[in-house]
């Protein structure tokens, strides 16, 4: 797979170091893998043997293995013949070596051998992720043969580095990028990308590599982490631009990164400003607009006010899209097609597709999210506690390396199998909902309604709201019961985001159902969050309900979860910016234009008379009684 936007990459490492481990994550997003094992016949040596059964008990079923120790010219021409869909695991250069170095196979031209297979890794048009040894940092062997070895060894990680996109070192389960990318681009200079971007393994605080560039720790985690951010350009030509932050900021509330974060309930995270949205709508009141205003959009208004902490909030410039996308197993996902949700995660990275074009449009960086596979939950738990744990993490690290990168507003996004059925199950499991009222019609892909796979979804939420009947219904323990990585990294996210005082634009059934989980371990984060629309969504309304968000639209968009509200965006923006260059009306200025109005007539003055002579109502001398026509006449 590629980091950070290359496609080929080689992966070094002393003996149990962690490089395999560490290649085999890079891939285990793919659906399949082509795993090239380079190792000889291991004959009467049993210690090399149980290796060997090692690296094939941690392949997946869906890998494919393919031999190359017989001939080692065979390793050049399969990776030069992949295909631009293949992704290609090679384990390891040492193995190769060994083979090309054995008199079975001389008298060979070794150097063309060698020349031969960092010209196929160059012009390779598949993923292709290298793994490979590094000896030459100890002593020089005693024997002519361990020399050879070395030296060929040494002169095979040279040429093939050369040839990748990027090396990383790993020394003690740590890699250190030893290749990074050339001077990354501003973000409006970004240029085209070469091949559609995927993720990386998991990372934790950058530190100064080698090179003065951020070389970034792996967290012990089954998580790909700080996958590329693309930004996606009109009308076809996706740019891929690489931000390379890591998570050194330290988080405003919890300054837990040297010692580890703990994600728990109860956190205390940062509250909006409280004054700063009320300051905003009185402001909004004064504006010299001709009409009423800004109608339902005051609470955009408000909100950003808050969030911003100033009663004239700024448009959101800079905007990030999170595509979460983890496939969940079982009953669940019903009436889906197999590979869909990967199909469109694809997309996406590719700068393709609805979510890409719509983030083109509004000028936003995608980034792609790729979070472990849910187990059935109508069998077994989704995900177990260390996996729940690890998917939190990586979705705070996401939440923080978009602050640091200068993110002013997150759109949650999310694809794949069955997330809204086990969207419906966290609703029944937290806020007490009915499955059947809030589970959607299944509608396949040539739109007809699919009212038996509904029904499976409906009895795959039963059994496991059944199945967990006298669990704790406590947020970790949803997560790993029901929720899956899609919703636990999507959790993280929303709490890494209030941790850095990041707004949170909301999107579909897996956004609400993580903000539903959030607010159970840390209440402060659902008033960092704004509902775009509903979609027409039962659950979605349900939870917004639950949670107190009040939807900004009420379109009854179906693009997508995330897709959304990437429509609503450049409507909440205008509203932010009239709100924020508009002038207030003039003093005294009551008219509503520049026609005259009816004339007023005006009354008289009315004073009550008081009576004449000295009474109870005054107490002043009496007046000289007025002269009448009778007293003129006598």
């Amino acid at each position: 797979m590629s980091l950070d936007g290359w496609n080929t990459l080689l992966v070094l490492g002393g003996i149990r170091s962690g490089k395999s481990e560490f290649a085999e994550s890079l891939v285990a997003d793919a659906s399949t893998v082509r795993y090239l094992a380079t190792a000889a016949d291991p004959g009467d040596d049993p210690e090399w043997a149980a290796r060997l059964a090692a690296h094939r008990a941690r392949r997946p079923a869906t890998w494919s293995t393919e031999e190359t120790a017989t001939d080692p010219r065979r390793l050049a021409d399969v990776i030069s013949t992949a295909r631009p869909e293949d992704t290609l695991l090679v384990d390891d250069l040492g193995g190769w070596v060994t083979v090309l170095l054995d008199p079975a196979h001389q008298p060979a031209d070794d150097t063309a051998t060698v020349d031969e297979l960092a010209a196929a890794v160059r012009s390779c048009a598949a993923r292709l992720v290298l793994v490979s040894p590094e000896v030459g940092l100890s002593l020089v062997p005693t024997t002519p043969l361990g020399r050879a070895f070395t030296d060929a060894l040494g002169a095979v990680n040279r040429a093939v580095a050369d040839a990748c996109d990027t090396v990383v070192l790993v020394v003690a389960g740590q890699p250190c990028r030893l290749k990074p990318a050339a001077a990354r681009p501003a973000l409006s200079d970004a240029p085209p990308a070469a091949s559609a971007p995927s993720a990386v393994a998991a990372t934790v605080p950058a530190q100064a590599g080698p090179t003065g560039e951020s070389s970034e720790i792996p967290e012990a985690a089954p998580l790909p982490d700080s996958p590329p951010v693309t930004r996606p350009q009109l009308p076809a030509e996706p740019a891929a631009e690489s931000v390379g932050t890591g998570w050194t900021a330290p988080t405003t509330a919890l300054p837990l990164v040297a010692t580890g974060l703990v994600i728990q309930p109860g956190m205390e995270l940062p509250m909006p400003d409280e004054y700063a949205g009320p300051q905003a709508v009185d402001r909004l009141a004064s504006l010299d607009v001709p009409g009423a205003g800004l109608g339902a959009l005051e609470q955009v208004v408000s909100f950003a006010a808050a969030t911003q902490g100033t009663p004239t909030p700024a448009p959101w410039r800079s905007v990030r899209v999170l595509l979460v996308h983890g496939d969940h197993a079982g009953g669940v996902a019903a009436g889906t097609t197999a590979g869909e949700s990967a199909r469109r995660a694809e997309q996406a990275r590719a700068g393709q597709g609805v979510l890409a074009r719509l983030a083109a449009e509004s000028g936003a960086s995608l980034q792609v999210v790729a979070a472990p596979a849910a187990a059935p939950i109508e069998h077994g738990p989704a995900l177990d506690a260390d996996q729940v744990d690890s998917a939190l993490r990586h979705g705070w690290r996401l939440a923080e390396e978009a602050a640091d990168a200068g993110v002013q507003l997150l759109v949650l996004a999310a694809c794949g199998a069955g997330t809204e059925a086990t969207a419906a199950a966290v609703l029944a499991a937290t806020a007490g909902a009915e499955p059947p009222a809030v589970l959607a019609r299944v509608v396949t892909v040539d739109g007809e309604i699919d009212d038996a796979a509904w029904m499976v979804r409906c009895a795959a939420v039963r059994d496991a709201l059944h199945r967990t009947r006298r669990s704790s219904r406590n947020a970790m323990n949803v997560l790993a019961e029901l929720g899956g990585g899609d919703i636990a990294v999507a959790t993280g996210i929303l709490l890494g985001a209030t941790a850095r005082r990041l707004p949170v634009l909301l999107d579909g059934p897996v956004g609400v159902a993580a903000a539903l989980i959030s607010r159970d371990l840390a209440g402060q984060a659902r008033h960092w969050c704004l509902l775009a629309d509903d979609g027409g969504h039962p659950a979605v309304r349900l939870a917004a309900d639950v949670l107190g968000l009040d939807p900004l639209t009420r379109l009854r968009l179906d693009l997508g979860e995330g897709a959304n509200a990437l429509t609503v965006l450049p409507l909440l923006r205008s509203a932010l910016a009239l709100a924020a260059a508009l002038p207030s009306r003039p003093e005294g200025d009551d008219s509503e234009g520049d026609e005259p109005g009816p004339i007023e007539e005006t009354e008289p003055d009315f004073h009550e008379p008081e009576p004449e002579g000295p009474g109870p109502t005054t107490t002043a001398p009496a007046a000289e009684p007025a002269e009448t026509s009778a007293a003129r006449a006598g």
